[in-house]
């Protein structure tokens, strides 16, 4: 076999090791950007591609994603950890945006929360005919001791809309034994849910992803469980920081970002985890406001 010239073999390992520090240098001078986050964007991997194909194109932005629920996500934000916000609960955001916390908002995604829960689905949730009327259901037949249902608990989005439900029905579960408060992100608590026969909400993304055995779809509908994603920047950016974020938003609601919105998680599911808000957003803005004077 024949051998590489020594001086040559120099030159090559020279040039990969420049090419080493080359991206060390540039990853450390990437500006990085500390965002919150909801914990299904996170855990569906979502924003991690989107991040991905952003700095494909533009580069020199290191966005270090901090998965939380919607309220604590927007909680940080107020206390200044963190430069943009990805969250998907309108009561709460409007609430920071008056406060001056939030601000360059857009909306970029949506998908619906769903209830699920046993395939025997002793509450009859199958059958009903909105989403207030399921719960009043499982209610009922908790009450009976013939259902649980294990909520968050943690102020987050899915929370928020789970309690907004409850409101309508008239109904307060809180304190009842069958009740199941997990404090934990929508994946942990899907998990109880399958573990122990339970009804939850759960954002469609999530649930899919997760594919919890023992748990269905029994409810879902387009109008009371629509779910908005939006992204914000805080005032606790500095400068630089800023521009990159606010570019990032501009991007999000781009032709290319909302087509890979469009089609993430086709291909694994069968169907999209999410969908693009492009062509929607003022139909969903609507929505959204309708939603944040809940």
């Amino acid at each position: 076999m024949r051998r590489l010239n020594p001086i040559l073999a120099i030159m090559v390992a020279a040039l990969l090791l420049l090419a080493v520090l080359l991206a060390q240098s540039m990853q450390d001078n990437a500006v990085k950007i500390p965002a919150t986050t909801t914990t299904s964007l996170y855990a569906t991997g979502l924003l991690e591609a989107l991040a991905e194909a952003y700095n494909a194109d533009y580069g020199g932005v290191e966005f270090q994603f901090i998965p939380v629920g919607s309220g604590e996500a927007l909680r940080r934000a107020a206390e200044g950890d963190a430069c943009m916000v990805f969250v998907h609960a309108p009561s709460l955001e409007a609430k920071y945006i008056e406060d001056g916390v939030l601000e360059n908002g857009v909306i970029f995604a949506y998908n619906y929360f769903i209830i699920v829960g046993p395939p025997g689905d002793p509450a009859g949730v199958r059958t009903a005919e909105n989403a207030v009327e399921a719960f009043k259901r499982i209610y009922m037949a908790g009450e009976e001791g013939k259902a649980i249902f294990v909520s968050r608990g943690d102020n987050s989005g899915t929370h928020v809309k789970e309690l907004s439900l409850w409101e309508s029905a008239g109904l307060d579960p809180r304190g009842r034994p069958w009740y199941k408060e997990t404090g934990s992100g929508m994946a942990e608590t899907l998990m109880v849910a399958s573990e122990l026969e339970a009804y939850t909400l759960s954002d469609i993304g999530t649930f899919l992803k997760v594919s919890p055995q023992g748990l269905e779809t029994l409810y879902y509908n387009s109008t009371e469980l629509i779910n908005i994603y939006s992204a914000y920047v805080t005032y606790a950016c500095t400068p630089e920081q800023r521009d990159e974020a606010r570019a990032f938003l501009d991007w999000l609601i781009s032709e290319e970002a909302q087509a890979i919105i469009e089609s993430y998680g086709v291909k694994e599911y069968g169907q999209p985890l999410f969908y693009p808000a492009m062509g929607k957003q003022e139909e969903l803005a609507q929505v959204w406001r309708m939603l944040s004077s809940d």
